[in-house]
């Protein structure tokens, strides 16, 4: 049924609006880019799902979060190098009739995801 993201941002308490992101398919461990966006103001890709109904397929992908761009660019004072720099998600779509939501939790020193519904 598709693939969707959504990123709050937990130090500030609201969507991480504007932090950039790049989505990839990874056959055989070589990813492959399929598109790079940055997140509407509600902390979710712009135009809506990544993969729409039926167009998503089984097999593995990854999410690339620009952590700290996204913080530095709301003026947080980070480290050199920054403690999290990007946020790599590598996951797999077995059902690919199912719809697959990974969110992202962050902060300048932590992240948790779920698979959402």
């Amino acid at each position: 049924m598709g693939l969707s993201t959504h990123v709050l941002d937990t130090m500030h308490g609201c969507p991480a609006a504007g932090m950039a992101v790049e989505l990839y398919t990874t056959p055989g461990g070589r990813a492959q880019l399929v598109r790079r966006f940055v997140l509407d103001a509600d902390g979710r890709s712009p135009g809506g799902p990544l993969y729409g109904s039926g167009s998503l397929k089984g097999g593995t992908y990854r999410l690339v979060f620009d952590v700290a761009g996204y913080f530095k660019g709301r003026g947080v004072a980070l480290p050199q190098p920054p403690f999290l720099d990007k946020v790599t998600l590598d996951f797999g779509v077995a059902h690919a009739d199912q719809h697959y939501h990974v969110p992202l939790l962050v902060s300048p020193w932590s992240y948790s995801t779920y698979r959402g519904s």
